[in-house]
């Protein structure tokens, strides 16, 4: 008979986030270290690299477990798409731990299989419920800190304090605008957008990039 391996799966929606709780409910499975695979990504789809790994290396009679419906996916349909996938397909079982009833090793006549199936439409659907309710938060925090003035990205560099001495010797042609932006402590291209509004009003912007130009040649 063939040898049943064991294997499990954990994933965090982000690399900030730990898998200390997922590993802490694998350990009594006795769960070869090889046989772990970790994914640091959202539960959106199925396109993660270690559960692709994963999929490969799964044979039949193998089994898979798991800590919550959850760390499989966050989409409803996808999330049943692949459990048939890897019970019929793959031919495999999977132990999901803190729902006892979705455990394929045991009852696998039919009332057992409807039973595992309508667990698993219902967390399925909490899943993707919650994920749905996650976005909607997202947006309205995002939505409600803009309408505070919160700017959201990269902020721009500051310019030095002694900005107008730098501005004004470059504009004289005393420095270059490479001399300028480090100056500053910024790009050559950030000096001049910074300064674009500037050097138009003042009639010298092409001039001044011009001038430049022949400089570095």
């Amino acid at each position: 008979m063939p040898i049943n391996n064991k294997y499990g799966y954990i994933r965090v929606s982000t690399q900030e986030q730990h898998e200390d709780r997922q590993h802490i409910a694998l350990t009594p499975y006795e769960i070869p270290n090889k046989n772990l695979f970790i994914d640091k990504q959202s539960g959106k789809d199925f396109n993660r690299p270690a559960y692709k790994q994963l999929v490969r290396r799964l044979k039949r009679g193998d089994i898979l477990y798991i800590k919550s419906i959850d760390r499989l996916g966050r989409s409803y349909g996808e999330i049943i798409e692949q459990w048939r996938f890897l019970i019929r397909n793959k031919g495999i079982d999977i132990y999901v731990i803190d729902m006892p009833l979705l455990d394929t090793t045991y009852c696998k006549d039919l009332l057992g299989t409807f039973i595992s199936d309508l667990v698993l439409q219902v967390l399925s659907f909490s899943a993707q419920i919650e994920r749905d309710n996650l976005l909607q938060r997202q947006a309205e925090g995002i939505a409600a800190a803009k309408a505070r003035g919160v700017i959201f990205g990269k902020q721009p560099l500051p310019l030095p304090e002694n900005f107008e001495d730098i501005y004004n010797r470059w504009r004289s042609g005393m420095i270059t605008a490479d001399q300028a932006a480090k100056q500053c402590g910024v790009s050559r291209r950030t000096l001049y957008e910074k300064t674009r509004g500037r050097r138009q009003c003042e009639g010298w912007s092409h001039v001044g990039m011009r001038t430049d130009i022949r400089r570095t040649r």
